[in-house]
Formats: C-alpha cells, structure tokens, sequence
C-alpha cells in the first residue's frame, strides 16, 4: 500500500527581484580575477559634467532603489572605501559622491536561477498551542551558480493545512565577525594531514579549548620568531589561518525580518556557495534548544561539511566538522543526544546511508553503515533527507535514492531509538517520484528534500521539484509507518558490523 500524499497547492518559485548590492571593483570579479580597474573608472566619474551625473544617478535610484531598504547609504559607504583614490583637493558634490559609490556598486541575484533544497523547523517563536509556526530554509542559486541560505516563514494548523507568508521586500546579508575556534577542531583537522606536528602542538597548547583570532593569531608570531629552529614554520602558519577563516560569527540587525535575511559565503571554504543546509531543532539534556545546520562549503573544487548554529534566527555562528564521517555531502544531525553522545547521518562512502557519533559535535571520527543501496531506484546512490524525526515507533529518516536516467525518488527507513545503527522497517518503494508536474526543472527528474517536520501526525514536507522550485505536501505519519515493511535482523547492515 503507498502513502497518501496530500497537495498543498503552494510552489516557492525563485525571484530574480531578489537581490543584494555588494561592493564590486573593476578588474577584480570573482570569476575573472585580475589586476584592479579602480584608478580609471574614478578618473571617469571624476570628469562627467554635473548634469550627466545626476541623470546617471536618478536612474540607478528609479531602477535598484525600489529593491534595497537603503540604496543610499550603500551608495555612501561604498564612495568612501573608494575616497583614498580620489585627491584630496577634490570636491566631490553630494550627487557624484554617490554616484561614485553606484559605480562600484553590484547587484547579485540570490534566486535568478533556481530555489531549491528545502528544510523545515519549528519557529523559536509559537503564538498558537494548536497551530506550529515553522521555518524552511531555502537554498538560492544565482550568477555564477552561487548559492546562499535564505529563509521562508509559515504555519501548519491543527488540521493539517499550510500557509506560507510572503518574504521580506528587502534581502540583507549578514555582518561577518571572528569567531571563537575549538582546539580540538584544529588537533583532529591537522592530525589527519600529518603535517609538522611540532609546529601545531607549539600553536595549540598555549591555546585554551576555546580560543578567538587574536589569540590565535599571537601564537602564530611566536611560531614564526622561533623559524631557525623549525621546520616549514611559514607554511604552517598559512594553513592554521587558512582554517581560522573557515570558522566565522554573523550577525544580522533587530530590524530585518527574518525572511530577509541572507545567509551569504563569508569564508573562502565556501566562496562559491553555501549548498544543502540541513537544519535541526536540538534539544540538549538540560532542556536548552539550539538551532544546528550542516552543509556543504564550496570554493569551486573543493566541498567540505560546515555546521552553523544559532539561537534566534539573527545570529549565527560556522566552524567547519573534520572527521571520516563528515566527507562529502548529506550529514545530518540528530535532534538530541542518543548513547550520551550527539549523532548524525552521513554518507561518507558517497552511497550509503550511514549513523556516526560525536562528543563534541565538530569531529565524525567513522561511521556505521545502515543502508546500502539495494533497490532499483537507489542502484546509484542513497542519502538523507534531513534529520530523523523521533517517533514511538522509532527515529523516521526519509530518504533519497538515486535510479536509472538519474531519476531522484524519496523514500524511509525506521531506525531503533536506543540504538540508531538498528534498521527496523523500511518503505518498498518510493513515496515520491519526480513524475507529472515534478519531473522537469533546472535539473530534470530530480525530487529532493533537506527535512521535513512533524505536528501531531502531520509530516510537513517541503521538497524541491527540478532543483528550481520548491513545492509542500503533506502525509500522515501514521499511514507511512503502517506502509513500511519490517526488516529481518539478518538483513540489517549494522548487525554485521565488527
């Protein structure tokens, strides 16, 4: 018997409108990297007549104007970072000033191509005890393939129905601070390099477990004084800062509105995108609930598990995960502790479903297999769809599995809840194909989600369609869990564990 899958009739599509002004000099775009235009494009807007300036301007402010809370001061603040190349005996009228700004002014589109890879929490903030304000984020894709983590707010009632609000009118990137590093982080990372392990036990041990750049940054120096009598004391130092700007705080102002806000690449781990956050709502032994996110940094090469974390949707903090386990793509975080520990699904092999455990939440040191691929629509890979859901019955992990003409399908599997290496059922088939109006999109024959949520017995599951659009369905809890078949100890991958 197949689960019922109930239409909400809501699709997210993606909003060229929806963009950001960054600061943007000539000569040195991030795809085409090169020497700075900047001195002559200053000496152009520096020899415009006045009337040319504020033509030009009045239609930078008639078209992005309407698109930004404040174009003008992002227009002021740019001029004055170009200031140094202007002489100083220049007066520059108010109207120049900016239009100077405007001029080495961007704009990056955050959805102009795709909106896609969904997730789903429970909002910090409830106004019902009946109905469940939610929170999905939202993976945007932009010029250049770029992506950035946006969000969208709604409610599930208690009968089950959904309704989705509109965004914020004015996107905003968050203000990138240091951030406060774990040593431990640092020891596993460069224990698995082996690189000059002298020079890095020299760096951590005058370093408390927690520690922040400037402290980081002081030992470095006394490295570097210490160089005759090391080894490679410069190319150490360059690989523990390279790892230090992995780890950042972002912040966002009280005014924004929460769909607003934009989580864009800050550290160059993740200058081409920040890809697949799979948030959780976790609750600690003593009560306290954090918000966690894994996903996946991309540099144009290179990919690596980052995890953010946050309270209040305003502030966030990233610092990369090291480890076996956290290779590749698709960890997911468990919504508590489970054998005292924190837990997660991976897929470190790039095809099979996995649980790994932590005691510090940044280090996956291996992984136990729990799913192989085994089914006709899975032959070429399985993954997570986001955090379990815990359940009486069991921890439900919905599921992806990747078939012939690359055709991504969703299904489940119940994991044991003392002991989460334990599979106890699984779906047959899928529960959702790319089929009808799911199977075309920017990436054809592809649906996917990062996470759905429960409320009573409704499983909210936003999902996307096509890596484009983003659609929300429904399904009782109930009927998925009667519809999945038992799994014989004999078959079950972790009792042949060793």
């Amino acid at each position: 018997m197949n689960v019922e899958l109930h239409d909400t009739g809501i699709v997210i599509r993606p909003d060229p409108s929806r963009v950001l002004a960054r600061f943007f000099v000539p000569g040195r775009e991030d795809l085409a990297p090169g020497a700075s235009r900047a001195g002559g494009v200053v000496e152009r807007v520096l020899a415009l007549e006045e009337a040319e300036v504020e033509r030009a301007l009045r239609d930078v402010e008639r078209r992005c104007g309407p698109h930004h809370r404040s174009l003008d001061h992002m227009l002021r603040l740019h001029a004055e970072m170009m200031m140094p190349r202007v002489d100083s005996n220049v007066e520059l009228s108010d109207a120049r000033l900016r239009l100077l700004g405007a001029t080495f002014t961007r704009e990056d589109s955050l959805e102009g191509a795709a909106l896609c890879n969904p997730s789903i929490v429970l909002h910090p903030r409830q106004r019902s005890d009946v109905d469940a304000d939610f929170i999905i984020s939202v993976r945007g894709i932009g010029e250049g393939h770029r992506s950035s983590i946006g969000f969208r707010t709604g409610t599930v009632r208690a009968n089950g129905m959904v309704t989705i609000d509109d965004p914020g009118p004015y996107p905003e990137a968050a203000v990138d601070h240091s951030s406060i590093h774990q040593r431990s982080v640092f020891q596993a990372v460069f224990a698995e390099r082996g690189n000059e392990p002298e020079n890095i036990a020299f760096l951590l041990d005058g370093l408390d477990e927690e520690f922040d750049d400037a402290q980081l940054e002081a030992r470095i120096v006394l490295l570097l004084t210490e160089d005759a009598g090391r080894n490679n004391t410069e190319d150490t130092a360059k690989e523990v800062r390279e790892l230090a700007a992995s780890g950042y705080s972002a912040d966002f102002a009280e005014s924004t509105e929460l769909t607003e806000r934009i989580l864009w690449p800050h550290a160059p781990s993740e200058s081409h995108g920040l890809e697949d956050a799979r948030f959780v709502r976790f609750v600690d032994d003593n009560g306290d609930v954090t918000y966690f996110a894994s996903y996946t940094a991309f540099d144009g090469i290179h990919i690596e598990q980052h995890m953010l974390d946050t309270k209040d949707f305003r502030s966030f903090r990233s610092a990369p995960m090291t480890g076996a386990a956290a290779v590749g793509k698709g960890l997911a975080l468990f919504p508590r502790k489970v054998l005292g520990q924190y837990a997660a699904l991976t897929r470190s092999d790039r095809e099979s479903n996995e649980v790994s455990f932590s005691h510090d939440l940044r280090h996956w040191p291996d992984h136990h297999t729990v799913q192989p691929p085994e089914r006709s629509w899975e032959m070429v890979q399985l993954g997570n769809c986001g955090s379990p859901i815990e359940t009486d019955a069991g921890w439900l992990v919905l599921t992806h599995g990747v078939g012939p003409m690359r055709t991504y399908s969703l299904g489940a599997i119940l994991l044991d809840l003392e002991d989460p290496r334990r599979v106890l059922a699984r779906t047959d088939g899928p529960i959702m194909m790319p089929d009808g109006d799911r199977a075309y999109g920017y990436v054809p024959n592809v649906v996917y989600t990062c996470g759905g949520m429960a409320h009573g017995d409704t499983l909210v599951l936003p999902y996307g369609i096509g890596d484009q659009k983003i659609a929300i369905a429904t399904l009782s809890i109930n009927d998925l869990l009667t519809t999945m078949s038992p799994v014989k100890p004999s078959h079950r991958r972790s009792d042949r564990i060793r």
